[in-house]
């Protein structure tokens, strides 16, 4: 596709194409499709439905450089009885409205309307600051305060914010509670934010991936940001990118009826949960960054007994810090170092901590094309009423990126030790790698899945992508983790 047909903002979409395979998946309020581009070779943003353009008078999703309606919010997860408090600019400004969904299976359609704001009056806010690379919008003004009630169920959130003229933009958050569940979900908030490209503006936006120069061309990690701000909308139509892997285990986690409690990345950092009160916790996406405090207190579960299932791949790669914001808030500021500079390394594996200790496996590289998991040790429970025979292919479950053992690297202590699967594929430079599936269990009984791939949340209630096996499997996990068999 030639450059001259994309607009410099739109260069952030197609770095998104890149890192997510996915795309959203399906939810109500967005009928998503998953195509980059329509037949002209134009960009199709992937939170965008074609049969929902202005001519049919549907809504239209909000851009970062008209900023028609983006908004985001004081903290990422509340409980019920907390408030969340939304900040929202609006051009031009006009009334606009804020529909509240909860994510779940709900009958297959992926979510439910929970509440609706009152018509809310919509201003221009100031410009985002800069200072070096990192974006932030901390001094826009309150727009609107949400009160959770104490009736709210737990899980996983989003506000939908919509202009009198049909702009539209979300807000992702989470509602959590300190109460026991068999299940803990972890929603990993903090790589969202690492990814987060706002605003895809061809001129101000910055991650941890990507900037743009003088001309609007899309910049590299080297040019990229160290320090990334929460108090900003996610780019686009506000949703992050890798968020529907989390939204696929939902839906499917709750049409079976697993006790789940929630919170996010940043409230394991932070302390404000203990691991240890739950039989399992489940990493559902993509959960690259981690900061000291997580790991340590994911360690101490797992010693404790809790177990650990990590449904994607590239989990823990990356160090980081979270600090204050400039007004003091704690937790709205993440840093991660990686190349830029002396100083101590950003990367878990080169402080002598690689990630392989805690998962049983870690980070090999990208999955150009979609390839075929290969089913391993057939035999082992896992695998239990599957159908899966040893040396069966998956089709297209190793997708994204992947893990795989790696065997000068220490292990984890352990007392069983399972690779589930062990799947060819070859990378960018047409080389020969292969992915692999752990399982393992440690002295203190607690077992550690790590999938090894992107595919397979995907896989348990993607349309497209769903495989029975996959979905039997991880129930097989789930049930001997919630003392169900």
């Amino acid at each position: 596709m030639c450059a001259d047909h994309i607009r410099r903002w739109e260069s952030g979409a197609l770095a998104h194409a890149v890192s997510d395979p996915f795309g959203q998946g399906p939810v109500p309020w967005l009928r998503g499709s998953e195509t980059y581009f329509d037949d002209t070779g134009q960009v199709v943003p992937w939170y965008a439905d074609p049969a929902l353009g202005r001519d049919l008078g549907g809504p239209h999703t909000a851009d970062d450089v008209h900023r028609q309606i983006k908004g985001f919010s004081s903290t990422g997860a509340a409980a019920p009885g907390e408030s969340i408090d939304f900040h929202i600019t609006v051009d031009p400004p006009q009334p606009f409205s804020v529909d509240v969904y909860r994510i779940g299976h709900y009958g297959g359609e992926g979510a439910r309307k929970i509440t609706t704001s009152p018509r809310l009056s919509g201003i221009v806010q100031p410009a985002p600051l800069a200072a070096e690379r990192t974006v932030s919008c901390h001094h826009w003004w309150l727009s609107w305060r949400l009160q959770i009630p104490s009736y709210w169920s737990l899980g996983a959130y989003v506000a939908v914010l919509t202009t009198t003229d049909g702009h539209r933009s979300h807000v992702p958050f989470t509602v959590r509670d300190s109460h026991p569940a068999d299940l803990l979900l972890l929603l990993p908030d903090i790589t969202w934010q690492a990814y987060n490209l706002y605003p895809e503006d061809g001129r101000l936006g910055a991650s941890l991936y990507h900037a743009w120069d003088e001309q609007g061309r899309l910049l590299g990690e080297e040019d990229a940001a160290i320090t990334v701000s929460f108090d900003r909308p996610y780019a686009g139509a506000g949703l992050p990118i890798h968020v529907g892997h989390a939204y696929d285990f939902i839906r499917w986690a709750e049409r079976y009826g697993y006790d789940i409690a929630y919170a996010d990345a940043r409230d394991l950092h932070a302390g404000l949960i203990d691991p240890t009160r739950y039989r399992g916790l489940v990493f559902p996406g993509h959960d690259e960054y981690w900061s000291l405090p997580m790991r340590r207190t994911v360690e101490r579960a797992r010693e404790h007994g809790t177990s650990l299932v990590f449904l994607s791949a590239n989990t823990m790669y990356w160090q980081i810090e979270l600090g204050p914001s400039p007004s003091g808030v704690p937790g709205r500021l993440l840093t991660c170092r990686k190349r830029h500079g002396p100083g101590r390394p950003a990367l878990w594996r080169e402080v002598d901590r690689p990630e392989q200790q805690l998962l049983g496996i870690q980070y090999v590289g990208r999955v150009p094309e979609p390839h075929p998991m290969v089913v391993r040790n057939a035999e082992h429970w896992f695998w239990d009423a599957t159908g899966a025979s040893e040396g069966d292919e998956i089709p297209g479950l190793v997708a994204g990126e992947a893990d795989r053992y790696f065997p000068r690297t220490a292990l984890p202590e352990h007392d069983e030790r399972m690779l589930l699967a062990h799947s060819p594929y070859r990378d960018s430079e047409n080389s020969l790698r292969h992915q692999e599936t752990s399982l393992y269990r440690a002295p203190s009984g607690a077992l550690v899945f790590a999938s090894g791939t992107f595919a397979w949340s995907p896989a348990l209630d993607r349309p497209g992508h769903v495989d029975a096996r996959v979905q039997r499997a991880t129930a097989n996990l789930l049930d001997r983790i919630c003392k169900r068999d």
